[in-house]
C-alpha cells in the first residue's frame, strides 16, 4: 500500500476514526453535561413547583412572576416548574434530548428576559442564565450521545441537527410568545 493509501483499521467497540479521538470520550463528556445540566434545572423547577431547596413554591414564585410583568403569576409559575421539571429530567435521562433542551431553552430565555436590567456578572446578571441556555441549546443540536434513553428510540435514535434546530427554534418561539405578554 502506498502511504496516501488508508486501509481500514480494526477498532476497538465504542471508537471510530473521528481524528484519533474515542467516541467513548465524547459519549461520557455528553452524559456528564446533560446529568449536571438536567439535575441543576429539575432542581429549579422543584423550587417553583414544590417549594423545595428554599424555593417559594407556586404561590411565592407566582407573585414573583406578577412583579415581574407576567400575567397569572401562579400558572406561569406552574408553566415555568413543569418546563424546568421535565426539561432536566429529560436531559438527564436523554430522553427526547431535543425537546428537553428546548424547554429548558424556552425558559431561560424569559429568565435573561427578567434579568436584563442588572448587568451580566452575578448576583444579578445573567451570566448562569446564558450558560444554562446554551449548554441546553448545545444538547438540543448535538444530541445526548450514545448512552441516553434516545438510544432506544428508533426515530431519535441517530440524531439529526434539523431535530436540534427545530426544537431550539420552537423553544425560542414559545419564549417570545410569553415575553409578548409581559408588561
Amino acid at each position: 500500500m502506498s502511504a496516501t493509501t488508508t486501509r481500514p483499521v480494526d477498532l476497538p467497540a465504542g471508537t471510530a476514526p473521528l481524528g484519533g479521538h474515542s467516541l467513548r470520550a465524547y459519549d461520557a463528556g455528553l452524559l456528564l453535561l446533560r446529568l449536571v445540566l438536567g439535575a441543576v434545572m429539575a432542581a429549579h423547577g422543584a423550587q417553583k413547583l414544590f417549594g423545595w431547596f428554599g424555593g417559594g413554591g407556586v404561590k411565592g414564585t407566582g407573585q414573583f412572576f406578577e412583579m415581574s410583568g407576567y400575567p397569572a403569576g401562579e400558572s406561569m409559575a406552574v408553566i415555568a416548574g413543569l418546563s424546568e421539571v421535565l426539561g432536566g429530567l429529560g436531559l438527564t435521562l436523554g430522553l427526547l434530548t431535543p425537546l428537553a433542551g428546548a424547554a429548558v431553552v424556552g425558559t431561560l430565555i424569559n429568565a435573561v428576559a427578567v434579568k436584563w436590567g442588572g448587568g451580566f456578572f452575578a448576583p444579578a446578571g445573567v451570566e448562569f442564565e446564558l450558560l444554562l441556555a446554551a449548554a441546553a441549546a448545545g444538547l438540543a443540536l448535538t444530541g445526548p450521545g450514545r448512552i441516553a434513553v434516545d438510544r432506544f428510540l428508533p426515530w431519535l435514535r441517530s440524531h439529526r441537527l434539523g431535530y436540534g434546530v427545530a426544537a431550539v427554534a420552537l423553544g425560542a418561539v414559545m419564549a417570545a410568545l410569553v415575553l409578548l405578554i409581559r408588561n
